[in-house]
């Protein structure tokens, strides 16, 4: 499994001036790949493995890329084959897609020493030390504590737009050394959920709990504030750079707050349940034709689901996305199909007479409908069989942050 661990960093004046110039000649070889790649013969490059056997013959052209990692400058070939791949992903789905675009020094902010260049010390305490080849070292804040059976496999050096730096660390850990999910055939409606990502609530489970949304108006009214003073200011001035990273900061703010708020409700969830299901959306269609787009953006619903995927196979829990398309307007009692507008919240269908949350409702389709997916049918014991979605619990946002788990 791989996954990774975040953390801040404090280099001295002298070093983050030395990372800044490393970031540049990093820059300056991914345009160079990208120039390359559209003039060299194809018989000479074409993939990054072939690329890189280019590289010595850069180093005699510019000395400059001498002076960086030998595996670093690899890994920003690398990235530009990486970024030329996801463009033809795209492409493939039916998306219309320009080329791969000559990077500004504002648009290329970070760098990837992988398999070696890098060495973690000291890390006994909340504080440790990355040494970096033809760098030297960099104090980081370490908050976490990489497990021992993870291996680090590369570590990215990032400059944010506030003008922070943070050091990610890429994580390999053996699937053998994880918790054994259960066994699928042992799976009922007692320990699964079906989770609908609702609209009044953040989530609603089938089993009856609900989660507030969490309150960023403070945060978004400071933003307000901050553009306007930005808006202000002479561009290009000492005084607009300044206000531009107090905008950037209030954003990353908002960011991190919607982010702790998923990551302790999906921990909540996957140590709750055996098998969670949650809804494939598509979520760039909705914020494309939604009304309110900037709360469904806050949501971050995709975030939310990659987060609990990942989250799974750490926690030994079962996540499964299905068919999104229609869980409103079935009845999960008898799956009759009734419309219902935005502003209906509640489901009382006219075939059987089951009435209960239009969330709720929808919650439980999606718990049917991932046991389908598993191969398993209806489940046994189901929350419409007892009713029990008829009473609501609701959890606040407040407790989600004050706890730091629902089951606190």
């Amino acid at each position: 499994m791989e996954y990774s661990h975040r953390y801040p960093a404090y280099p001295t004046q002298e070093v983050a001036g030395e990372l800044e110039r490393h970031i540049d000649i990093h820059r300056q070889a991914y345009n160079y790949t990208r120039y390359e790649y559209e003039n060299v013969d194809a018989d000479n490059i074409g993939s990054a493995y072939k690329h890189h056997y280019r590289l010595p013959d850069w180093k005699d052209q510019f000395p400059a890329f001498s002076e960086v990692n030998s595996k670093a400058l690899q890994r920003t070939v690398t990235r530009f084959y990486q970024n030329l791949d996801g463009l033809s992903e795209q492409k493939q789905n039916g998306r219309k897609v320009g080329k791969l675009r000559w990077k500004s020094p504002r648009e290329f902010q970070s760098m990837t020493f992988s398999q070696s260049g890098f060495e973690l010390k000291n890390t006994s305490g909340r504080r440790a030390t990355l040494w970096l080849s033809k760098i030297g070292d960099i104090p980081i804040r370490y908050h976490r504590v990489i497990p021992d059976n993870a291996d680090i496999k590369e570590v990215t050096i990032k400059k944010e737009t506030t003008g922070e730096w943070f050091v990610s660390f890429g994580l390999e850990t053996d699937d053998a050394s994880l918790p054994e999910k259960p066994d699928v055939d042992s799976l009922d409606a007692s320990n699964s959920v079906g989770v609908d990502l609702g609209i009044l609530n953040y989530i609603h489970t089938s089993d009856g709990h609900t989660v507030d949304w969490l309150d960023l108006e403070d945060e978004y009214e400071r933003l307000r504030r901050e553009q306007r003073k930005l808006s202000r200011k002479e561009k290009g001035s000492n005084n607009y750079e300044q206000q531009r990273k107090q905008v950037a900061k209030v954003k990353r703010h908002i960011r991190r707050k919607v982010l702790d708020y998923q990551h302790k409700i999906t921990t909540w969830l996957v140590r709750e349940y055996d098998a969670v299901f949650v809804e494939d959306l598509n979520v760039k269609g909705m914020l494309k034709d939604s009304h309110n787009a900037r709360n469904k953006q806050d949501a971050a619903w995709r975030q939310f689901i990659t987060l609990l995927e990942y989250k799974a196979d750490l926690y030994g829990c079962h996540v499964k996305q299905v068919e999104p398309e229609g869980t409103t307007k079935e009845c999960a009692s008898c799956g009759v199909e009734t419309a219902k507008p935005i502003w209906v919240r509640e489901h009382s269908c006219p075939a059987c007479g089951f009435e209960c949350d239009r969330d709720a409702n929808a919650a439980m389709n999606v718990l049917q409908r991932g046991f389908s997916e598993l191969g398993l049918g209806w489940p046994e014991d189901t929350p419409v069989e007892t009713v029990l979605p008829t009473d609501t619990t609701t959890v606040s946002a407040k407790r989600v942050i004050e706890a730091g788990s629902l089951g606190a």
